[in-house]
């Protein structure tokens, strides 16, 4: 369920970026906005997932959420939520 909401968020802050006055697809905004809205229990499950593109078998593997602005915002997501997978590495 973490890759669907996460997948969910990439969605939501792409759009955002895309409806945006400056159409340069910005999402830092949007991103900021939903990592300081997250409750702590969501912040915590979101923390515990693997970083995007480690597992190649899981639902945040290689797939479409793992490129392009999608992925950049997972991978931003990832890193403010601080990602208890990214400080193993």
């Amino acid at each position: 369920m973490g890759a669907h909401a996460l997948g969910a968020a990439a969605y939501a802050a792409k759009a955002v970026g895309l409806a945006g006055a400056r159409g340069d697809s910005d999402t830092s905004d949007e991103v900021a906005w939903q990592v300081e809205h997250m409750s702590p229990e969501v912040r915590a499950a979101l923390a515990a997932l693997p970083p995007l593109g480690e597992d190649p078998a899981g639902p945040l593997g290689s797939g479409l959420l793992a490129s392009g602005v999608l992925g950049s915002v997972i991978r931003d997501i990832q890193g403010r939520v601080g990602s208890t997978s990214l400080r193993r590495q």
